[in-house]
């Protein structure tokens, strides 16, 4: 079997891990993996995992973009892939125009992801063109069905993300050196209960929220810092959390510590992990899996996806969107006491044997 992945590129984000996931998948299981992008820091990895990588930019966002559907159509003809498969809306706009025109009886399938719940329009809607459609979760099916009619949900299949148990095995404890290192830049961690909060800086991943239940449970207890974990992409927005910080007069109780590579690490030090997105919806949120693989509870609003992930591991840990006293209650519950984690369901093996399933089936239809 012969599958070419296409995505704008192979920066570091959710959709490249799936992608180079899926590739190395691909290749244990002795299949050909091609994935096409404009490139990025990802395709040395991708390379020496055994997949062929082709240098091509179909992401960007212009008319002039559309010019390259002839000769992307040229291309599967002479590749003869027996999938192709989209992750990014640009991407898929030029793959479908390029694949509807080609002969049925020798063209690839044509299979989607969905790894998001985008603005519902009719550049969105391509996304449910796939003669196969995979959604990364429940929360995402519902957002593709229920916003875009047009498609057959016979054609949908859930496949939650998944993440390496060997990666963020129960238990870990990071080196002492780690430790030592920490410590030594984040002082102010020292002797503390922590709480991470790991994601981008931007509006709707609730870090003003954040400062509400940082404030509320600073009523309740003072022994706790909190690690904000990320960058903030466009670089304004930080500057309004700071801000509500400094406001609330709650700045001895955080570091940001930008965007970091041992999250495994920051997740055991950890006493509690936050997710407060409320507004847009996430699609799985990989970082709640993660860090409850580990054994660190996680407190999250009960909104999207993360609704699943925390219903299906850690249910004592969701709160009602919105509900920053609540939320504050739970982590000072948490601080003060452990309970039962269970068994993290969503793993990466399980991913990829469904979506190679999903290929095989899709090549007998």
């Amino acid at each position: 079997m012969k599958v070419v992945q296409v995505l704008p590129a192979l920066e570091l984000g959710g959709v490249e891990r799936g992608t180079l996931e899926i590739a190395r998948g691909l290749v244990t299981a002795g299949h050909e993996s091609v994935v096409v992008s404009a490139g990025g820091r990802l395709v040395e990895q991708l390379e020496s995992e055994g997949s062929r990588h082709v240098q091509w930019e179909l992401g960007k966002k212009s008319l002039l973009t559309f010019l390259q559907v002839p000769k992307f159509r040229r291309w599967l003809a002479q590749e003869k892939p027996d999938i192709v498969h989209v992750r990014s809306r640009m991407p898929a706009w030029v793959v479908w125009l390029a694949w509807r025109k080609m002969d049925p009886a020798t063209r690839p399938r044509f299979i989607t992801t969905l790894h998001g719940m985008h603005s519902v329009n009719r550049y969105s809607a391509v996304m449910g063109k796939g003669e196969r459609v995979i959604a990364v979760s429940e929360t995402a099916k519902r957002y593709l069905l229920d916003n875009f009619p047009e498609v057959d949900p016979a054609r949908v299949t859930v496949i939650h993300r998944g993440i390496d148990p060997a990666e963020f095995p129960r238990g870990y404890q990071p080196s002492d050196a780690w430790k030592q290192q920490f410590y030594s830049d984040c002082p102010e961690a020292n002797g503390k209960h922590l709480i991470c909060f790991p994601g981008r800086i931007t509006r709707w991943k609730g870090h003003l929220d954040l400062v509400k239940v940082v404030a509320e449970l600073s009523k309740q207890r003072q022994d706790f810092h909190v690690l904000v974990v990320g960058s903030d992409p466009k670089g304004k927005f930080i500057d309004e959390v700071k801000a509500a910080i400094n406001e609330a007069g709650l700045d001895e109780y955080f570091s940001f510590l930008g965007t970091r590579s041992d999250m495994k690490e920051l997740y055991a030090i950890s006493d509690v992990m936050l997710s407060l997105t409320s507004t847009t919806a996430e699609a799985f949120g990989r970082t709640v899996v993660e860090c409850l693989s580990i054994g660190t509870p996680v407190v999250g609003y009960a909104y999207g996806a993360v609704d699943e992930t925390l219903g299906a591991i850690y249910p004592q840990g969701k709160v009602v969107a919105g509900g920053v006293v609540d939320a504050a209650r739970q982590v000072d519950r948490v601080l003060s006491s452990r309970d039962e984690i269970r068994e993290n369901p969503f793993v990466l093996s399980s991913m990829i044997n469904k979506t190679l399933e999903i290929y095989r089936e899709s090549m007998t239809s």
